[in-house]
């Protein structure tokens, strides 16, 4: 009898192995929920973009009402990681998919019937970004509370499959659904993708011990300020220096990286080879992400950190391309080498941070992560423009490609970086 039990049980944890964290229950909910989302929101942007340049035709009203959310968004994300770990963060993405559920109708409903104005979607874009601000910590910060340690590094890759898959299928059918049914109802599929998103994130049930606040290590709320959270968020994010050391080399390397392919691409592509090819170019990318997910599920080196950091060299090669050989094989090639490393390291950053800092201040690490990876984006494609008119294309390109080689040099340089194993460090409650 003992025998079988056994038997019955080994078969179990063999299923369990083969199905990785699609065997958790809580983790297939958050993957349907984040994937659902993404997809939703992918349409957005084009749905937003046409609605605005039928309602003025001024591209300077569309990137008014892009800054408008983005600057919220980065205003927002401090705070949004205080709440997600002084709340169940379950309960903050139900609620974030709510709201913006509620403000993408609203937009939906005003271009639908005409009565859109850019100050209404400048504000509605900034409600919208604020939300997201709130979302993006806790949902990254949830992870860990889904599936078992060992299962992190998988657990992410299939995430960060769904979300990209989900981006190219959403922005691929957003524009199909613009041209056929307009803007307006475009925006309406949005809402209605983050409405069902918060259903998902409902089905979550998360034990008491895996909550924000359960574990040891810095915790908030008990009647802590705002601030106060605030200064424990950042002693976890400065106390280890691989955080910190590895977000100051994001925030060089997305400067130069964006400046040169947003910016600068297109530049060379309308000088060379035209903007049909940069689609073909830019999506190549996009299937380098996949790629580099599928990769990050099988390979799993012990210093996964080192290994990742160490690969944004790769993402130097599609910005000297761009200005040594612009032919689109060789960029191809390049965009989808650097798609591949890009996902490699996004995959073992994830797993490092959720692995090594406590549950409890997670959601806050992550937030000081993306406002400093992603501050100096603006400055790259500000500068980007004037530097070529003035030093030429080509030698600009080449040096934001050397930026991020002695960016990504100097990072996996250091001990604290090269050290870090994928090892369990985080104490839980």
């Amino acid at each position: 009898m003992t025998r079988d039990a056994g038997g019955a049980s080994t078969a179990r944890e063999a299923a369990h192995d083969r199905r990785g964290p699609l065997a958790h229950r809580e983790f297939r909910w958050l993957l349907s929920a984040r994937t659902t989302g993404v997809l939703g929101n992918a349409v957005a942007p084009i749905a937003l973009a046409f609605a605005v340049l039928d309602l003025t035709g001024s591209a300077a009203d569309l990137g008014l009402v892009v800054a408008a959310r983005s600057v919220a968004n980065v205003a927002v994300l401090l705070a949004g990681g205080v709440l997600a770990d002084r709340v169940r963060r379950d309960v903050v993405l139900v609620g974030t998919s709510v709201a913006a559920a509620a403000t993408q109708a609203v937009v939906a409903a005003l271009v639908v019937t005409d009565t859109a104005t850019i100050p209404l979607l400048v504000l509605l874009g900034v409600v919208n970004g604020a939300v997201a601000a709130v979302s993006l910590p806790a949902a990254a910060a949830l992870v860990p509370e889904t599936v078992p340690p060992d299962l992190l590094r998988p657990a992410n890759a299939l995430l960060r499959l769904g979300l990209n898959g989900g981006s190219v299928v959403g922005a691929s059918a957003g524009a199909g659904i613009v041209a056929v049914v307009g803007p307006g109802w475009g925006l309406a599929i949005d809402a209605a993708g983050f409405a069902l998103a918060g259903v998902l994130y409902s089905r979550l049930r998360l034990p008491a011990g895996q909550r924000p606040g359960a574990g040891t290590g810095a915790s908030v709320g008990s009647g802590s300020s705002v601030v106060g959270d605030l200064r424990e968020g950042w002693h976890e994010f400065t106390r280890r220096s691989w955080v910190w050391i590895v977000v100051v080399q994001f925030a060089v390397l997305n400067a130069a990286f964006v400046g040169a392919t947003t910016v600068l691409g297109p530049v060379v592509a309308d000088g060379s080879f035209g903007r049909a090819a940069w689609g073909l170019v830019v999506a190549a990318q996009t299937v380098g992400l996949g790629a580099g997910a599928v990769v990050a599920m099988r390979w799993r080196p012990r210093r996964g950190l080192a290994v990742g950091v160490g690969l944004m060299v790769v993402t130097a090669v599609p910005v000297a391309t761009l200005g040594l050989a612009p032919v689109v094989p060789a960029l191809v090639v390049a965009f989808l080498l650097g798609g591949i490393a890009l996902e490699i390291f996004a995959i073992s950053w994830d797993q490092s941070l959720q692995s090594h800092v406590p549950r409890a201040s997670l959601a806050r690490v992550y937030s000081f992560d993306m406002v400093g990876s992603f501050v100096a984006v603006p400055l790259g494609e500000v500068f980007a423009g004037p530097a070529s008119q003035l030093f030429g294309t080509r030698p600009t390109l080449l040096v934001c490609a050397a930026v991020i080689v002695v960016a990504t040099t100097a990072a996996v340089s250091t001990p604290s970086v090269r050290a870090l194993t994928t090892e369990e460090a985080r104490r839980t409650a």
